[in-house]
This record gives structure tokens, sequence and C-alpha cells, in this order.
């Protein structure tokens, strides 16, 4: 785990693996919003999806985070099958350890923003 991951110290996005998952996601979620992107090297919308989601993230300044899953990597293709996703990119948001929304394939900026507006008090 590097050091922008939760568990040794908050940054706006972090890498998170299988076996940290419920603690940087769930636990965190409880305290802040946490995105959550799965996405894979070979996949040109998760190439595209990126950069959006860390503006957005940059935008909101603290009030919400960004972890990302590189389903690439064998054991976290299990969460991606414990969220029964399907294609990537995939994005799920996280509050107080619940989903509370989903989307898949690459988005605007704007759509993005009021996905979130939509799904929190994070306007």
């Amino acid at each position: 785990m590097n050091d922008s991951t939760p568990a040794h110290g908050p940054g706006l996005i972090f890498d998170t693996h299988l076996e940290h998952f419920d603690h940087d996601v769930i636990e965190a979620s409880h305290t802040l919003p946490i995105l959550v992107d799965f996405w894979a090297d070979w996949c040109p919308p998760c190439r595209a999806l990126t950069p959006v989601l860390e503006r957005v993230v940059a935008h909101h300044a603290g009030k919400l985070h960004m972890a990302k899953v590189e389903v690439d990597e064998g054991a976290n293709m299990k969460l991606a099958g414990r969220y029964a996703l399907r294609g990537f990119p995939t994005v799920l948001l996280f509050v107080k350890g619940e989903i509370v929304g989903r989307f898949s394939s690459a988005h605007p900026e704007n759509w993005v923003r009021e996905f979130i507006a939509e799904h929190t008090d994070i306007e």
C-alpha cells in the first residue's frame, strides 16, 4: 500500500486493493463520501474518465475522496464480482458504508458533478 492510502494518511485520491478495501472505502465513507473508480489499463474509456474524476475530486476540495481499484490486478477482480460489475470503467459512490450511486463508461465533468450532487449534499 502506498503513502496516499487512508491507512497511512488520507489523500484525496488513492489506490486501494481487495485486502484494504473495507477499511479504505467502506469505513472511510462514514466520514466523507468516497467515489470508487474500477478501471483497467487496457480500457480507453477508463483512461478518458480518470482525469475527469480527478478534476471533480479536486474541485470539491476535501469534501469527497476517490479510491482507484485496478481490476487488472488479480485479487481486485473479486471486488468487481462482489459489486456485480459488468464493464469498465464503473464508478461506485459510497456514503456511510453504502453504495448510493453508480455509473459505467466515461462521462463529461458536468455530468459527474451532477451525479455527485444528486447523491450527496455536495454541490
